[in-house]
């Protein structure tokens, strides 16, 4: 099995693509060799692979309705199959997979939407809630209309080209959340995904296209090619917004309470999560992985479930996890993701797993995670208790930080390592006194 990383030149008059391989280290991100400390020596998870006859198989069907693999994004990982598929002329017609390819149920997923598109059985609608650009997909079968998904294009709200009215900054600046960088919400939809490991909190198939207008939508002007999140559409009752807390069972709330953690989700509220035959749906991640240390937003934070002590399986599901793993997970099938925010998901892992350890709750964990806004005639901020920690690690280890946030983008391979592990030796005494402190106050 081989990896080649492609550059590519797009010639937009004749819709062509001419690859070239580059060095692959140039575009590689480091890993961590070195880390030996217990917290996160776990046995292997199986991130299951589909087989190479049903790749192939796959590359077959979209082969004959003129469709590739994108090797448009810089430092793209591209799987070679073998010699004739690298050999290939790579044309396209409007549409390229850049993410999720790897995943069976985002392969089924790609080739339906693909399918649907071409051949004009299906016209996108805009959604007419929130903020950011979005269109379902429904299709017509014999006069029945079935939404199959849910396509987000980079129209983000404040994003310059945003449809409502919210537009302005471009490509790469700070957007609604400042850790989160506008026009990179899709590649965290498809990492979410990915990190959802057997479907434990139940985010639905995910992948990540690049589309151009007119393959949507045929009568527009000028062809403009935007990478897009396309997601599983969730036939649903509601969402959590039309119940109370106490409809939802605790397995659902600490599913998605689990998530929303190890990726610090920045933006979990009773509108994200889809209500589905009484249990609850996690969608929308754009907002979560942020670049550095952030203030979450957790619906759950204060519900009664959050309360109530993992399960059994809910803990061997946590203790299996492996962040050294998911983050290499992450580099190789989502490389657009920056280091800054890979490390997060690290930091939040480990943080997890050893707050579980020490017999915590979710909703215990959750709060720990979260800033504190006193008013004393104007609003403060304090940073949480998981920043706080952080910044005395990195004291410690005597690293460079940026002065009012915790990031790790800005520290080497080496200093990052320095960190983690002093950031793990903390932990069992801060719960510990969290505990006991927890513990007087009752």
């Amino acid at each position: 099995m081989k990896f080649f990383k492609m550059a590519v030149a797009v010639d937009h008059q004749h819709h062509e693509f001419k690859s070239t391989i580059v060095n692959p280290s140039r575009c590689r991100l480091q890993s961590y060799p070195h880390l030996s400390n217990s917290i996160l020596e776990f046995d292997e998870t199986n991130i299951s692979r589909p087989l190479k006859q049903q790749q192939q198989q796959d590359i077959n069907e979209l082969n004959n309705i003129g469709v590739h693999r994108s090797f448009s994004t810089p430092c793209l990982s591209v799987l070679a199959y073998n010699q004739e598929e690298e050999d290939l002329n790579i044309n396209h017609e409007g549409i390229e997979v850049i993410g999720g390819h790897q995943d069976p149920k985002s392969r089924a997923l790609i080739t339906k939407v693909i399918l649907a598109l071409k051949s004009g059985s299906a016209d996108p609608v805009p959604a007419s809630s929130g903020l950011s650009g979005a269109y379902l997909l429904p299709i017509q079968d014999n006069g029945t209309s079935t939404t199959i998904a849910v396509i987000k294009p980079t129209e983000e709200p404040i994003a310059s080209g945003s449809p409502k009215g919210f537009s302005g900054r471009m490509l790469g600046r700070p957007g609604k959340s400042p850790s989160v960088r506008i026009g990179e919400t899709g590649p965290r939809e498809l990492a979410a995904y990915l990190l959802d490991h057997g479907g434990f909190s139940g985010v639905p198939p995910t992948a990540l296209l690049r589309i151009s207008s007119d393959a949507i939508f045929p009568t527009t002007p000028h062809s403009e090619y935007k990478m897009m999140s396309v997601q599983c559409f969730v036939d649903h009752e509601s969402d959590a917004a039309d119940f109370g807390p106490s409809c939802f069972s605790v397995a659902s709330i600490h599913k998605i309470g689990v998530l929303d953690i190890r990726l610090l989700n920045l933006d979990r509220h009773a509108g994200n999560m889809l209500v589905k035959e009484k249990e609850l749906v996690p969608i929308d991640h754009g907002l979560c992985l942020p670049e550095k240390l952030d203030d979450p937003y957790f619906e759950w934070l204060h519900w009664p479930q959050a309360l109530v002590p993992f399960s059994e399986s809910e803990i061997a599901y946590i203790m299996d996890l492996d962040p050294t793993k998911d983050a290499e997970l992450i580099r190789n099938e989502v490389p657009s993701i920056r280091e800054s925010s890979i490390r997060v998901l690290v930091v939040c892992t480990v943080f997890l797993k050893q707050a579980v350890i020490a017999g915590l709750s979710l909703a215990d964990i959750g709060e720990m995670m979260t800033r504190e806004y006193h008013h004393s005639g104007e609003e403060e901020i304090s940073f949480s208790l998981l920043e706080s920690l952080c910044m005395r690690a990195k004291a410690t280890s005597m690293i460079c930080m940026e002065e009012g946030a915790v990031s790790f983008g800005e520290a080497s391979e080496e200093e990052w390592l320095l960190f983690l592990n002093v950031f793990e030796k903390l932990l069992p005494q801060f719960f510990e006194g969290r505990k006991k402190k927890k513990g007087n106050c009752c």
